[in-house]
């Protein structure tokens, strides 16, 4: 597997495609703005001009968009990769959607001859740039091994979870964890300010203590650097939790965690802090 599209080149896209390339993959990319593609063409990447062309002729389409409304136009669009894709290519989503979409891309995949698997990832613009995300996969298990070479260009911890939109539903599963957590990080912070303690010295201790967490050592520093870029952006977590809080109504499921964060990042959202990254939490609290 030799030939790859990637479809969607932002924060994290565009560092997937660099590994891809320097994997030895040759990498046709496509996103709406080519002005954003043009560091990864001078490195080599060919240019499409639309999700379409670019899925024309490949053995693999990875694809890494905003919203599910974006999955949904980039396969199923009058230019989608539906309109190119062959039999015997592998589909393969990044983005974090939808569970139901997954399985509706899956099963139009299928009477296609197509091979879809949603595999959202976790992990950041870090773990983007240094090849080491976490990769949630649904789909079929006896069809794993053929991607995973792919995979490992730019992830680490690769785990199966189940047929179609279970990948989904493990994403959905992190980013309830990242919600709560992120509040308790912006807290702690908040905390140690008031107190007249110095934060990055609390950090010190509490990072290596029982507290100890990704967001803890990644994104607090930046929260008391006042360093909002996005490694994710907030207006994308938003979608995220909805996604998740439209699954709890499905099963029945009250979280009040998650619907608290959900205010609270809706109401940084609505103060113009949606392309800031999520560390932006502790603006809350200030």
């Amino acid at each position: 597997m030799k030939r790859i599209a990637m479809i969607g080149t932002g924060v994290m896209g565009a560092s997937i495609v660099k590994h891809l390339l320097n994997g030895g993959y040759d990498v046709t990319v496509y996103t709406r703005t080519k002005e954003k593609a043009e560091p990864l063409l001078a490195l080599g990447a060919a240019w499409a001009n639309t999700p379409a062309e670019a899925a024309a002729n490949q053995e693999a389409i990875l694809t890494m968009v905003g919203y599910p409304q974006d999955v949904e136009d980039v396969y199923f669009g009058a230019q989608g990769i539906f309109t190119t894709a062959e039999q015997g290519m592998y589909v393969i989503d990044l983005t974090t959607s939808e569970p139901m979409l997954a399985k509706r891309i899956y099963d139009e995949a299928k009477t296609r001859g197509i091979q879809s698997f949603d595999a959202p990832v976790s992990g950041g613009d870090l773990g983007a740039q240094q090849g080491t995300l976490s990769i949630m996969l649904g789909g079929d298990e006896n069809k794993v091994e053929a991607i995973m070479p792919l995979l490992q260009t730019f992830g680490k911890n690769i785990v199966y979870q189940g047929a179609a939109g279970a990948g989904q539903h493990a994403k959905m599963c992190n980013q309830i964890v990242v919600a709560s957590s992120m509040i308790g990080v912006c807290e702690s912070m908040a905390y140690a300010k008031h107190a007249g303690l110095s934060p990055e010295t609390v950090l010190q201790s509490i990072t290596a203590g029982a507290a100890g967490s990704w967001a803890l050592s990644n994104l607090a520093p930046r929260m008391l650097a006042a360093d909002d870029a996005p490694g994710f952006y907030i207006k994308h977590f938003v979608k995220d939790m909805g996604i998740a809080l439209k699954e709890c109504t499905h099963m029945n499921l009250q979280l009040p965690g998650l619907q608290l964060a959900n205010k609270m990042y809706n109401e940084l959202v609505e103060q113009g802090y949606g392309d800031s990254g999520t560390q932006a939490l502790y603006y809350y609290y200030k």
